[in-house]
């Protein structure tokens, strides 16, 4: 399988690409728009053919039999177009688009190509969901009322990607709620099994403001010497060299020391540089009466997800990291414990699991597997869902 991977960020290049090729696809072609990084992810696949830009790319006609696309969040929709121009099977990074009306413009061009389109919902391949979908769906809980996800987005993970790093402003990336929790959307279509008919969304940005900077901090940490959870000195360098996020401020040979001098990932979280929300919490209410709830924020210790799903006969409990979950059943007032496991923990993407798990189904479905990823249909719904509680949000 030659597989193209356009953009070599850290997810296209450090998490799908690695995987990929560690599952015997052959890295055949390679996107990117920095000179450095492309060497450098080059060097990884030899004989890869490399290119600057996309249009250059697509010009030479359909060069592989399979395309990665990892560009930032607005620069999805037009090379996801040119591929199935050309009849590619995607894998497409989330969010797809920023403009809800694309939506309808990728289903239909994806029903008039060759090709298909896979949106990266890892979260439906993390071992632990995977098993409370099966137990929920083969009605183990009875009658589903409710499904509750806890997304804990942990505060030095907030604060790298939402407060300095490439999702910190939108329109120039997509709304917190879109670009972080969409696939915990997902979930809650997912496990709920029905369509969406009302989402209703609170949540804001409050703490990461101008207003809430320590008197005498400094615009940069390096420089600064008040006391602060998220000087980027502990958050970086208390962490692994070769672990994300440090490799993505490291990323085309620049030190540590380097990026944090001169990037925005040495900046103070104060400035006033980010305006997306860092707490929201969205209820959903499903055609069949299942009732959902999301409560995405950045005030947690804990970098994880945290699953229940209330049921007429029981409740589920999960927790993403350890691939643990609880199942206590009324009936008999036992509490059945499932221990999933976690699989490429820590080391070739994260997500419990998922990142291996997506790329596992993407290569069935590739190989012809009916039914092994969503439909880009059913993936979407969590996007006009994240779509509508942004509009709630905002109270437009």
């Amino acid at each position: 399988m030659r597989v193209a991977v356009i953009g070599c960020g850290n997810r296209g290049a450090d998490v799908y690409a690695r995987l990929l090729s560690a599952r015997g696809a052959q890295i055949s072609h390679l996107v990117e728009a920095r000179p450095q990084r492309l060497s450098e992810v080059a060097a990884r696949h030899p004989g890869a053919q490399t290119f600057a830009d996309w249009p250059a790319f697509f010009k030479r006609g359909k060069l592989a039999d399979a395309l990665v696309i990892a560009t930032p969040d607005d620069q999805h929709v037009q090379p996801c177009l040119a591929a199935l121009a050309l009849g590619y099977p995607v894998l497409l990074e989330k969010p797809v688009c920023l403009d809800e009306g694309e939506l309808d413009l990728l289903i239909s061009a994806e029903t008039h190509s060759a090709g298909s389109v896979t949106v990266c919902q890892v979260l439906r391949f993390a071992p632990m969901f995977r098993a409370s979908a099966a137990l929920v769906h083969g009605g183990r809980l009875g009658q589903v009322m409710a499904v509750e996800v806890q997304e804990n987005v942990a505060w030095w993970h907030y604060a790298h990607s939402y407060v300095r790093g490439n999702w910190r402003a939108t329109p120039l990336a997509a709304p917190f709620i879109l670009a972080k929790s969409c696939h915990d959307l997902d979930l809650l279509h997912w496990l709920a099994g029905s369509a969406p008919v009302r989402v209703q969304s609170q949540g804001g940005l409050r703490h990461f403001r101008p207003d809430q900077r320590p008197a005498g901090a400094a615009r940069r940490c390096l420089d600064c010497s008040v006391p602060c959870a998220y000087d980027a000195r502990r958050i970086y360098g208390s962490r692994s060299p070769q672990t994300w996020p440090v490799t993505v401020l490291t990323a085309g040979g620049q030190t540590l020391e380097e990026a944090l001098r001169s990037g925005p990932y040495g900046e103070c979280v104060y400035l006033g540089l980010n305006n997306v929300a860092d707490h929201q919490s969205v209820t959903v209410t499903f055609g069949n009466g299942v009732t959902g709830g999301l409560v995405s924020s950045a005030f947690t210790a804990e970098n994880t997800r945290h699953l229940r799903v209330l049921g007429s006969a029981g409740e589920l409990r999960g927790e993403l990291n350890s691939g643990r979950i609880e199942v206590t059943h009324f009936l008999s007032g036992d509490t059945e414990v499932i221990d999933q496991g976690v699989t490429d923990q820590g080391v070739i993407g994260n997500h419990g699991g998922g990142d291996a798990g997506l790329i596992d189904a993407w290569l069935r479905h590739l190989n012809g597997e009916t039914g092994a990823v969503a439909s880009l249909a059913e993936s979407l719904e969590s996007h006009r869902m994240a779509f509508a509680a942004e509009r709630s949000r905002l109270g437009v």
